[in-house]
């Protein structure tokens, strides 16, 4: 049928369209550009720099998961705070810079991918862990199927 709509339990687990693609890296550059201006004027995000690594938009287009870290990670929850209340103003500098039928509602969820790679660089740094990966590479060389 020409315009249905698959099931929504049919969506989940499904990676997302390209239109939630597109759509979330235009939220994602307007919130920046407001964060960078400093147009928030709420003391809790006075002075702080915020970076906006995604936004994932829900399949409806209704909602909308804003992954962001503060410069140094520092005073998260202070800046989580001063970001919900931020939303409304925030949602309304998206209906004025997009051209949305509904503006998805913000939720600002803090970005740890950051420090998972951290995480993981200082395991791969460890010298136990370094010595045993370069063990196994030199295995692999030795009995690799020579082609």
């Amino acid at each position: 049928m020409v315009g249905s709509h698959p099931d929504k339990a049919a969506r989940r687990g499904r990676a997302p369209s390209q239109r939630q693609l597109r759509i979330g890296e235009e939220v994602r550059h307007v919130l920046a550009g407001v964060f960078q201006r400093g147009d928030l004027h709420d003391p809790e995000l006075e002075g702080t720099s915020i970076t906006v690594s995604e936004v994932s938009v829900s399949p409806d287009l209704r909602n909308a998961n804003v992954f962001v870290m503060p410069l140094g990670g520092s005073n998260v929850d202070d800046v989580l705070g001063g970001l919900k209340r931020a939303a409304p103003f925030l949602r309304t500098m998206l209906a004025k810079q997009m051209s949305l039928r509904t503006v998805p509602r913000l939720r600002f969820i803090i970005d740890n991918a950051f420090d998972t790679a951290n995480r993981i660089n200082e395991v791969f740094q460890n010298p136990v862990v370094r010595a045993d990966l370069e063990k196994n590479d030199d295995e692999t060389d030795e009995g690799g199927n020579g082609a």
